[in-house]
């Protein structure tokens, strides 16, 4: 089982920093996303900014979300 996301800041370069109930702190980094139907939409710095946690998954303004399980497998360690 996956951790859920805790907490989120995404970056005006379409990273994503998450906190994870584990006590990681991972970043996800969010173009390769981009050639995949509506999440070219995240292209857009002021909508990619909106993104929150909903329940322990990442929630954006336009109502794409991701599961915590792909954004923990797809996310780097952050050194800290």
């Amino acid at each position: 089982m996956y951790p859920g996301v805790t907490n989120v800041e995404a970056t005006a370069g379409h990273a994503l920093i998450l906190g994870f109930d584990n006590g990681e702190v991972r970043c996800f980094d969010a173009r390769p996303l981009f050639g995949f139907g509506r999440f070219r939409e995240l292209a857009s710095v002021e909508l990619f900014l909106t993104a929150r946690v909903s329940f322990d998954a990442v929630e954006w303004e336009n109502g794409l979300d991701l599961d915590p399980e792909y954004l923990y497998r797809h996310s780097t360690p952050v050194a800290g």
